[in-house]
């Protein structure tokens, strides 16, 4: 049997392929359909996939802290649609590297809400993230725009959710935290749709209030019932890799994503990244590997 920083590895390593595959997937679906409806029918055929598994064995964790498991689901939901909104307007390799900012706020809410500490060398690893993703936004050459921005507040959002996680990993099943997730997932976009006819918003954001326009098309409801499927199994994946004791090796598997976005974007049309851009994603990587060995 594997040790559990064994399985850890495996399941972050899956999620970081599946989360590649589904940023591709996103890219392709947005094409027809708004990024807040992709989050929707993703999650919402995501808690029928939980339900189901709960139905056929049920949690064995209590429960407890309800403020935290929906906190939980409103940060997720927060990162999701961000994060999938970047997808649709920048090269995928770039939105996923913007994303992985997420362990330095884990690292820096860790630090305010769990009373971790902070190394010296942690302090040098938010610094060496901070300056590639600096790299990767280029405000200095005044290309950097607001999506950027946003796929930067998607990696903090991130961070929050996995940061709750940590305070209700020993209390609820990890198909009640992903439940949680995909629920409020799928009620705050049907607010948010029946909101959008009444409100009036600047163009920056608009993308949270789209017209609801249901999908046509058989090829259309098999991307979005595939992609459900596998977000929905990594999400779990990466509820049991977050939930592992040890997250030092981990955190440096989750990196994997990044060139298998940029592998999925080139094969979509995406530009290979450039210098500056390639440098700021080894930055980020860096930093994330060395905040990730912060403990042994």
């Amino acid at each position: 049997m594997l040790k559990k920083i064994d399985s850890g590895i495996l399941f972050m390593l899956g999620a970081a392929l599946i989360s590649a595959l589904n940023g591709a997937l996103t890219k392709i679906l947005s094409q027809d359909i708004s990024a807040l409806e992709i989050v929707f029918f993703r999650n919402l055929i995501g808690i029928f996939l939980i339900l189901y598994t709960l139905k056929h064995t049920a949690p064995k964790l209590t429960g407890g802290k309800i403020h935290l498991l929906f906190t939980r689901g409103l940060f997720g939901f927060m990162a999701m649609i961000l994060f999938f909104y970047t997808i649709t307007v920048i090269p995928l390799g770039e939105a996923i590297a913007l994303n992985k900012t997420s362990p330095f706020f884990v690292t820096i809410l860790a630090f305010f809400l769990l009373k971790e500490g902070l190394s010296s060398r942690v302090v040098f690893a938010l610094l060496v993230g901070f300056l590639g993703t600096v790299l990767i936004t280029k405000p200095f050459a005044m290309s950097f725009s607001y999506v950027h921005l946003l796929g930067i507040l998607g990696g903090f959002f991130a961070a929050a959710a996995y940061t709750t996680i940590k305070k209700i990993k020993d209390i609820y099943d990890s198909r009640i935290i992903v439940l949680s997730f995909v629920s409020v997932g799928t009620l705050f976009p049907a607010l948010l749709f029946l909101l959008a006819p009444y409100l009036h918003l600047p163009e920056y954001l608009r993308f949270l209030f789209p017209e609801f326009i249901v999908p046509v098309g058989m090829r259309i409801w098999l991307l979005i019932i595939v992609m459900a499927i596998i977000s929905t199994l990594s999400q779990w994946l990466l509820t049991k890799a977050y939930s592992a004791k040890n997250l030092s090796v981990i955190g440096v598997i989750s990196y994997t994503n990044i060139p298998f976005a940029i592998g999925f974007g080139a094969m979509l049309g995406d530009a290979f990244p450039d210098t500056l851009t390639f440098i700021g994603i080894l930055l980020i990587v860096t930093g994330g590997v060395l905040v990730s060995k912060k403990s042994k």
